[in-house]
Parts: structure tokens; sequence; C-alpha cells
């Protein structure tokens, strides 16, 4: 019975691990984009004046990968940086047209799909699914792997999302 339950969480987890993966080529194949790259990215676009730091703490990742990512946005011409006119320590970040263009064009995230549905569960369900990830990966040994809130299985900060043909 008990390899049974294992076997059966193990198949949950790869599902998930599927969706995920499947998720993130579908966002790439779209955009040329990674999950987290897009996040930063629907961001600054949302944002008048939008600063870095502003961007990491929206979205609970730490400045030195909002910084990684918005680099490479500006490598690929989606996002330009301006100083402040007030404070020219200050920069500020912008979507270019192509950003927004790749903004609008974009499919739905995973975790969009998931806060949407996560959200109508009562608290205790919530409770209950919270408990039982955070055990699964104490079980797996991945309770101290810094995780951002994001359904993504690489390097937040990577660039391997795959090349636009436009």
């Amino acid at each position: 019975m008990d390899s049974e339950i294992a076997n059966a969480t193990l198949r949950a987890v790869r599902r998930i691990l599927r969706a995920t993966d499947t998720g993130s080529r579908k966002l790439a194949a779209a955009t040329g984009l990674t999950p987290s790259q897009l996040l930063v990215l629907r961001e600054i676009d949302a944002r008048a004046g939008a600063t870095p730091g502003s961007v990491a703490s929206s979205l609970q990742f730490s400045h030195a990968t909002i910084t990684a990512i918005v680099d490479r946005l500006v490598a690929l011409g989606l996002v330009r940086r301006e100083r402040s006119e007030r404070d020219k320590r200050q920069i500020h970040l912008a979507a270019t047209p192509e950003g927004h263009r790749r903004v609008v064009e974009a499919p739905d995230l995973l975790q969009e799909k998931f806060a949407e549905r996560f959200a109508l569960l009562p608290s205790w369900e919530q409770a209950m699914i919270l408990a039982g990830a955070e055990r699964l990966a104490q079980v797996l040994g991945a309770e101290a792997i810094d995780a951002a809130p994001l359904l993504d299985t690489g390097a937040i900060d990577r660039v391997d999302a795959a090349p636009r043909s436009d």
C-alpha cells in the first residue's frame, strides 16, 4: 500500500513538472522569453517609472535577479533604462513598443491559472496544499533551495528561451 501511495505521489509530482515544462516551452515559442523574464517585463510595462527595487519587491525576486533579467530584456530591446530627471542616481525602467507587444501577445502563465484556481479553494484546503507541498519539499531535501513564487523549472535568471522567428 505504501509503495502505491508513493508511486501515485510521484506521478502527481511528475505531472506538475511536465505541465511547468510545457508551459515554459509554449511561452518561449510565443515570446522568446522565460516565465521570469515575462513576469518582469509585465511588471515594468504595467508601471510608469518602475525601478529595479520596486519590481524586485513586487515580484519577490532578489535585486541581483532583477538586474540579470533586466540586463537580458535590455539586450533584447524590450526594456530601456532611463535616469530619473529628479535624481540622476535613480534608474527607471520602461518597456519598449516591442516589449509591450510581447506582453500583450503572451499566453497566460501557468502560475496565473494556479493563482486563479487556488484562490477559489476554501482556506482549509489551501492550508492543506501548502503544508503538503512544504512537507514534500522536505522529503525531497529541497526545503533550503531558494525559489521565487514562479512555476518554472529552470534558473530564474536564465537566458535559454527559444529564439523567435519573427
